[in-house]
């Protein structure tokens, strides 16, 4: 098993031994607990993940022959029982347990806890939109807490130095491990007491468990008492941290914070631009319409223009008065006209019109009683006929009843 010379092992020969002892049949057949972690479905069929409990973790391999029996997807966070046995995978050294079959075994603790805060801070209200401070359309310095390793800080000062060049205020801090939290509210703590205009909370993506600082109680309060606005730009896409639920607002990715957090300054170009543009015409416009007031405003001084108007006025004043005479004129004919009919309609039943028609009225005197019948008079009594064109004053010589009644 080992060389001979001073009992040197070569490293093949270290890993081999090593896998003897560990694959000899002692930890066959092993039930383990722990949360999955690090989950990867590759490609071949081969599932990858970590097993995790709060102390320690252990890698795990289950090839694609055992998981075609699954009835189930795995999930980071997901709380199992697993079978397996203990193997040693020669090109890395590394200690591993080759999985045969897997069983749910409830929801993961770490999950657990995070579904349990999120609900109790929803319920304080730190999720609400009420108190989402807004982000300053040109912040002027921009603070940065981060982990002064990895791509995050790079990739923000790039987006920022491509879009819209700011001063950046960097604070390093711990994102990850048992001091994580304490660093990230550290950090916040120090830029509320800058003059920076906006804050950057990140770090690159992870497991549940590399991310979970920033699902701590400590650094959800601390983000919800910051003055200035935070947005939080941890993980990828897919990963939400309560700090995210918390922050004044969540970007997918740093690179992603750095866009939100300032404008393009292209687009600032081109928008004044577009402003100066409108302005130019607007000018031009301006002052069109004043050279217009003004030429009229001479037209108006002009002697000769002010003949021409006022011989306009009279001729229209003329104008008028004609339409007003013949408009009289048409109303006095109308009423005129319309006196006739009526005056028509009178003398057709006019007594006067009747006399002009050979008939008299007969009034007896002295009190000019109407004659209506024979019975009305007596001999001798004195009457006045009324004709067209006067009176006749006569006497009641006799009288006869008629003979046609």
């Amino acid at each position: 098993m080992f060389s001979e010379e001073k009992g040197i092992y070569t490293v093949r020969e270290f890993t081999l031994a090593i896998k003897g002892v560990l694959t000899d049949g002692k930890f066959n057949d092993v039930w383990i607990r722990g949360e999955i972690s690090n989950f990867t479905n590759h490609s071949s069929g081969h599932r990858y993940f970590t097993l995790k409990d709060k102390s320690s973790s252990l890698q795990c391999v289950m090839f694609k022959w055992h998981g075609s029996r699954l009835r189930f997807e795995l999930e980071h966070g997901m709380k199992v029982l697993v079978l397996g046995d203990v193997d040693v995978y020669e090109p890395k050294g590394q200690y591993q347990l080759n999985v045969r079959a897997i069983r749910p075994d409830g929801v993961g603790e770490l999950y657990k806890a995070y579904e349990q805060l999120k609900k109790k801070l929803e319920s304080e209200g730190l999720f609400s939109p009420d108190h989402k401070k807004p982000l300053p359309r040109y912040p002027k310095k921009i603070g940065v807490a981060t982990s002064l390793t990895g791509a995050v800080l790079h990739d923000i000062l790039t987006v920022l130095k491509r879009r819209y060049p700011v001063d950046v205020l960097f604070i390093p801090t711990i994102v990850q491990g048992e001091y994580a939290a304490k660093s990230i509210v550290h950090s916040l703590d120090v830029l509320n007491r800058t003059d920076v205009d906006l804050i950057i909370m990140g770090r690159g993506g992870g497991s549940i468990e590399d991310l979970w600082a920033f699902n701590e109680e400590i650094v959800a309060r601390s983000i919800f008492r910051s003055r200035i606005p935070v947005i939080s730009a941890v993980g990828h896409e897919t990963d939400f941290t309560i700090a995210d639920f918390v922050a004044d607002a969540r970007a997918p990715t740093p690179s992603a914070a750095a866009e939100v957090a300032v404008p393009d300054r292209q687009e600032l170009h081109s928008c004044i631009n577009r402003i100066g543009d409108r302005l130019n015409d607007k000018q031009r416009q301006i002052i069109k319409d004043q050279v217009s007031y003004i030429s009229e405003l001479e037209k108006g001084v002009d002697p000769h223009h002010f003949l021409e108007q006022l011989a306009d006025y009279m001729q229209h004043i003329d104008a008028m008065a004609q339409r007003q005479a013949l408009s009289a004129r048409r109303l006095v004919e109308g009423k005129m006209s319309l006196f006739s009919t009526h005056a028509g309609k009178l003398d057709a039943v006019s007594p006067l019109g009747t006399l002009s028609r050979g008939y008299s009225i007969t009034m007896k005197l002295p009190g000019k009683t109407l004659v209506r019948s024979i019975g009305d008079v007596e001999k001798m009594d004195e009457l006045s006929v009324i004709v067209k064109d006067g009176k006749i004053k006569c006497n009641v010589n006799d009288k006869e009843v008629c003979k046609w009644k």
